[in-house]
């Protein structure tokens, strides 16, 4: 069964990250990560990096939305 996509919305990035602020970012599967308060995101570059939990917002997207967020990114 697939699990649905999970993005969140950048709120801090530090100068030394590839993230930017207010940029929506997918959220991969990673629970060991969210048990330390980090989530795993697709980054700038498109590599996934563990990132503080606290720097973003998650969001509801339909599905819609989902997919056209993935064929840009």
């Amino acid at each position: 069964m697939k699990t649905e996509n999970q993005f969140a919305v950048c709120i801090f990035a530090d100068k030394d990250t590839l993230l930017t602020p207010r940029k929506i970012y997918e959220v991969l599967p990673d629970e060991s990560a969210l048990r330390s308060d980090y989530i795993r995101i697709k980054d700038d570059e498109g590599e996934d990096y563990l990132y503080p939990k606290k720097n973003f917002v998650f969001i509801s997207v339909p599905r819609e939305a989902a997919n056209t967020i993935l064929q840009i990114a």
